[in-house]
């Protein structure tokens, strides 16, 4: 039985459990999400949720900042790893689908 806990990107997290739980203000999430760096499904009623996932890239994010980087340098940072792990999937693909051309190709004909 899944359920959604189990689910690293179900938005089941508040600004404040979120804030408690990372020891930062709320009003640091929601500059970190009017910057567009992470930003957290919204409730019917328009209150952020977060995930896991999410919560995991608020830690970055405040390792970042702790060196000194901007929030506009993480955005770009965050953007170029997804962007990075887009095209490592899209070469992965490509190579197996290489690599069952190539197997069909160097098969024996069948008379």
């Amino acid at each position: 039985m899944n359920l959604p806990f189990d689910n690293e990107h179900a938005a089941l997290f508040t600004v404040g459990q979120v804030a408690s739980m990372l020891r930062v203000q709320q009003a640091f999430l929601r500059r970190i999400d009017d910057h567009q760096v992470v930003s957290p499904q919204r409730s019917a009623g328009g209150q952020r949720r977060y995930s896991r996932h999410e919560i995991g890239r608020i830690q970055q994010v405040v390792m970042m900042m702790d060196q000194g980087m901007t929030l506009p340098a993480i955005r770009l940072i965050l953007d170029l790893q997804h962007q990075l792990i887009e095209v490592t999937r899209e070469r992965d693909e490509l190579a197996r689908v290489l690599t069952e051309l190539r197997a069909e190709r160097d098969r024996p004909a069948h008379p």
